[in-house]
């Protein structure tokens, strides 16, 4: 009996120890507090958005981030990592009202910051939903969008200015004839040189509008020298400027209105700032599929200082010399252009005070292939 009794109080003292074990751990478990879960279809959602998307939970921690949120630097270590929108989150979920607003995301030294669009929205209760548009590329075109227009209209400027001085001049010298013809000469220069800047504005927009590669030609290389040397010759031999070229034979590949364009806007540029009495030399050299093509001029040269930015549009290593030239700073821009729509570039090498030389490289046609009628 006694035996009997103490079974029983040992099976009763061990099912209470099983029991508060239990017990126990129900507690823990409630008092553990369960990871938020986002509603059904949210993830699906922001797997296929092209938008940067960030969803927030109370505490401003990231549970769910899209690739490109995390590529564009927004999130760092499952927190954001942009104060401002942390800030945006914080006001979202005190009040529930959706807002949007403009961010600057810095980025590593040396690169520039991204300019992204930020919405900010409540999601259900306990979750903010942040889309963020990265706009980077839209603020670069309109700051050279700017840029153009405010160049463009600062050259405007000067020639007719300079037409409308000179026109008021000749109404003041009506009585002398010398003076009349002077000024009026000054007014063809002067005129000239505006004709000019409008026809390359225009030229630089039409070649934004091409895409020269889709159907590219055949575009022989002597006879597009050959005619581009008829374009400067007068002005070479004003100037006693010997023009050089040894035909190839080489066949380039691509659009001949650009590339002629492209190789007037160089050798134009040789015979501008050449010293009198020097020579101007156009070569090629195939290169596989590729053509070199070189124009080296006598000149002043380049500062090393500019060679970066020779190919800006309206930039001007001497203000002075190319206003009494005649040059409109977009040349090499366009030059620029084309080379890039070809697949190719252009280099340029220059020694102060000896003169420059312009390298453009463009696609060739290999001669075994069949000539275009």
């Amino acid at each position: 009996m006694t035996e009997l009794l103490f079974a029983l109080l040992g099976a009763l003292l061990g099912g209470g120890v099983v029991l508060a074990w239990r017990v126990s751990e129900r507690d823990l478990q409630l008092a553990t507090p369960t990871p938020p879960v986002l509603p059904e279809g949210v993830a699906v959602v922001l797997s296929v958005l092209r938008s940067s998307a960030l969803v927030v939970d109370d505490r401003d921690d990231v549970l769910k981030a899209s690739v490109p949120a995390v590529a564009i630097g927004l999130v760092r270590d499952r927190r954001i990592a942009v104060p401002e929108l942390v800030d945006l989150v914080s006001q979202v979920r005190r009040d529930g009202q959706i807002r949007e607003t403009e961010l600057v995301v810095p980025r590593d030294p040396g690169e520039s910051p991204r300019h992204v669009s930020a919405r900010v929205a409540p999601l259900g209760s306990s979750f903010v939903l942040a889309l963020v548009e990265d706009r980077s590329r839209e603020h670069r075109v309109e700051a050279v969008r700017r840029d153009f227009v405010a160049n463009v209209s600062h050259e405007l400027k000067t020639p007719v200015g300079a037409l409308k001085l000179l026109s008021d001049t000749v109404a003041d010298a009506a009585g002398d004839p010398e003076a009349v013809r002077r000024f009026a000469g000054r007014m063809h220069v002067e005129s000239d040189r505006l004709t000019r800047l409008v026809q390359q504005i225009i030229e630089l927009s039409r070649l934004q509008d091409d895409d020269p590669l889709d159907s590219p030609v055949a575009v022989p290389l002597d006879g597009l020298v050959s005619s581009t040397f008829d374009d400067v010759r007068t002005d070479a031999d004003a100037r006693r400027i010997r023009l050089m070229y040894r035909a190839t034979g080489l066949v380039l590949l691509g659009n001949p209105g650009q590339i002629g364009l492209a190789l007037s806007n160089l050798v134009a540029n040789a015979v501008r700032y050449s010293e009198d009495g020097s020579t101007v030399v156009v070569a090629a050299e195939p290169g596989g599929e590729l053509v070199e093509i070189s124009v080296s001029d006598r000149g002043m040269g380049i500062p090393p200082g500019e060679l970066d930015r020779i190919f800006e549009r309206f930039y001007r290593v001497d203000r002075a010399r190319p206003r009494a030239t005649g040059g409109t700073g977009l040349g090499l821009s366009i030059v620029k252009h084309v080379a890039a729509s070809h697949g190719g570039e252009v280099r340029v090498q220059s020694v102060e005070g000896e003169g420059s030389t312009f390298t453009l490289t463009l696609p060739r046609r290999h001669t075994h292939e069949k000539r275009e009628p």
